[in-house]
């Protein structure tokens, strides 16, 4: 990693497993916020590019920012001024480390709470992977929703009155991969 930035050095890494790595031994070295949630949205953006190439992103940036977007947020879901402002901090945090404007803006815009637009179209993405990830896994104060039931809270509570571009192609998505059975 001799003369090149952080951000150089993971987006240059194209292997995800290897991201992960990476991830990992930076949560352990710094004050970043990297578990099994950020594992589990990481493979399912990753399913959901590999099933959706119509869409045409860019997988290794992708699967970099789902990785690294949360790098502030906080485990105590309690502190409401922190939940809106974590994104922005690690947008912030993010350009420290070499990251450039367009890839810390689509962090910064994994919700809505920055007000940052115009909404950059893998921000819509990360959104949708976000919430519906986070809504399939337990969590101290309730346990995970099942698929169908956080599909209806990601579209009629979560984006209720939001535009999110990619949301019926999500859907579609989601609903391909529960038809197959194992």
């Amino acid at each position: 990693m001799e003369n090149q930035t952080f951000a150089e050095y993971i987006l240059s890494e194209k292997d995800w497993i290897k991201k992960m790595e990476i991830m990992y031994y930076l949560n352990k070295r710094g004050n970043i916020f990297f578990d099994n949630s950020v594992v589990f949205k990481t493979e399912l953006l990753k399913l959901f590019l590999d099933n959706t190439p119509e869409l045409n992103f860019d997988k290794n940036m992708m699967i970099t920012a789902c990785l690294v977007c949360n790098c502030k947020k906080v485990n105590n879901f309690t502190d409401m001024n922190k939940i809106k402002t974590y994104a922005k901090e690690g947008a912030e945090y993010l350009a420290t480390l070499g990251f450039d404007e367009k890839f810390c803006r689509i962090c910064e815009q994994i919700n809505r709470y920055s007000g940052s637009e115009p909404r950059e179209p893998e921000a819509d993405v990360l959104e949708l992977i976000d919430q519906f990830g986070g809504m399939l896994l337990d969590r101290p104060e309730r346990i995970g929703f099942k698929v169908d039931e956080a599909l209806v809270l990601l579209e009629y509570r979560n984006l209720k009155g939001k535009e999110n571009r990619y949301l019926d192609i999500f859907k579609h998505f989601v609903n391909r991969m529960e038809a197959i059975k194992v």
